[in-house]
């Protein structure tokens, strides 16, 4: 999988970068609505995070060290 991210305006799409490939390929495109709600440091809540993750057994940082190592092997 590639992500390529890019601008869609008046019914054109923009890619940042050029992908170059000899068949069709699947695509998706998802519209990201900009937000005009401001998030602030106030909108989070350690103690909630916390009680969220609680019964979770594994190590956040091990799952990203992960995704990392198969991203780059792709």
């Amino acid at each position: 999988m590639t992500i390529i991210s890019g601008t869609y305006f008046n019914g054109e799409l923009k890619l940042e970068r050029p992908f170059k490939t000899k068949k069709p390929v699947k695509v998706t495109v998802t519209f990201e609505e900009e937000s005009t709600t401001k998030l602030t440091i106030s909108d989070f809540s350690f103690l909630e995070s916390q009680e969220l993750l609680k019964d979770y057994k594994g190590s956040f940082s091990d799952e990203v060290i992960e995704e990392r190592r198969q991203a780059i092997s792709k």
